[in-house]
C-alpha cells in the first residue's frame, strides 16, 4: 500500500510539473501557429529599378556576341542597384514608346545614354553624369569636311533621339537641317542600321551622339569621320517626375563609384568603344 501511495504520489508531481511549465512558456496551440506565421511572413517589398533602354545604342546598351544586355550604362545600374539593395530589371524597350511605358510604370528610369537638356520638364533627372555631344558621323572619302558641305546631302539619325531634337530647333541646328535633301533629316529605329546605310553609300550622313560616333569609329577608323559638333549637352538617368527620392539615390551612389574608382574601372573597361574617363562630370 506504502509503495502504491508513492507511485500516485510521483505521478501528481509530474502532471503538475508539466502543467507549470506549459505555465510559464505560454504555449498554446494558437500562440505557436502565429509565432510560426511571424516567422514566415516576407521581408518588406525590395525596391526594382526598372530599367528602360534602347538594346542598339552601343556602347552605352547593346545585345552582347553571347546574346545578352550589356554596356557602360547598363554596368552603372547594376552596380548602383547592388549598392542599395534593389533588384534590377532591364526591359528593352521601343524608343518611341518610352514616354508612355514609364508614365504607365512599366519602367520607373530611362538609362541608356539619356540626354537631359531641354527635356528638364519632363522627367525627374539624376544629375548629370557624362558630357555628350551631338555630331555629324560621315565617310572619310565623301568630301564632306564641314557642316556646310551636308547641304543637298541625305542626312540620317534616329526617330526621337537628343540629334533629331537639335535638327529640328529652330533656336539649334533647323537652318542647317533645311538645307539637306528633302529638307531635313531622315529618321530611323535604330543607329547600327543608320551607319549601315552610310557605309554603304545609301545616306551621306548620320547624326548621333558622340558616343555613339565614337564608338562607330573606333570600330572602323578607315571607313568614317565626324564634323564638327551640332551641340553640346550631357547624360543622365531619367525618371518619372516627383520620383525625387530615387533619382536622388541614383545621384549619390554614383558619387560614391567615382570616389571609389570603380567609375575610372569601368571608363577603362569600355575604352575601345569610344568611352573615357575625360568625359564623366558627376564627381561630389
Amino acid at each position: 500500500m506504502k509503495k502504491m501511495k508513492a507511485l500516485i504520489t510521483a505521478a501528481a508531481a509530474l502532471s503538475l510539473s508539466a502543467l507549470l511549465l506549459a505555465g510559464c512558456s505560454g504555449g498554446t496551440a494558437a500562440d505557436d501557429k502565429k509565432a510560426d506565421d511571424k516567422a514566415a511572413a516576407p521581408a518588406e517589398d525590395t525596391p526594382t529599378l526598372i530599367v528602360g533602354l534602347d538594346n542598339a545604342y552601343p556602347p552605352y546598351g547593346f545585345i552582347g556576341d553571347d546574346g545578352n544586355l550589356t554596356g557602360f550604362d547598363i554596368d552603372l545600374a547594376t552596380e548602383v542597384a547592388e549598392r542599395n539593395g534593389w533588384n534590377l530589371e532591364l526591359k528593352a524597350i521601343n524608343w518611341d514608346a518610352k514616354d508612355a511605358l514609364l508614365n504607365q510604370g512599366d519602367i520607373n528610369c530611362i538609362w541608356n545614354g539619356f540626354t537631359m537638356e531641354g527635356r528638364e520638364g519632363k522627367y525627374e533627372f539624376s544629375d548629370p553624369y557624362m558630357y555628350n555631344e551631338q555630331v555629324i558621323v560621315v565617310k572619310k572619302d565623301a568630301g564632306i569636311n564641314s557642316l556646310e558641305d551636308l547641304a543637298g546631302k541625305n542626312v540620317i539619325t534616329q526617330a526621337d533621339s537628343a540629334a533629331l531634337e537639335v535638327l529640328e530647333d529652330e533656336e539649334g541646328q533647323k537652318a542647317l537641317a533645311d538645307t539637306f535633301a528633302n529638307g531635313g533629316p531622315q529618321t530611323i529605329a535604330d543607329y547600327n542600321n543608320a551607319f549601315m546605310q552610310l557605309e554603304s553609300g545609301i545616306v551621306d550622313a548620320v547624326a548621333c551622339d558622340l558616343s555613339i560616333a565614337d564608338y562607330q569609329m573606333a570600330a572602323k577608323p578607315d571607313v568614317f569621320v565626324k564634323l564638327e559638333p551640332l551641340s553640346t549637352e550631357s547624360y543622365a538617368v531619367g525618371f518619372k517626375l516627383g520620383d525625387t527620392e530615387m533619382a536622388q539615390k541614383v545621384t549619390a551612389t554614383l558619387e560614391e563609384m567615382y570616389e571609389d574608382g570603380t567609375i575610372a574601372e569601368l571608363c577603362e573597361k569600355w575604352g575601345e568603344y569610344g568611352i573615357t574617363i575625360d568625359n564623366w562630370i558627376l564627381t561630389d
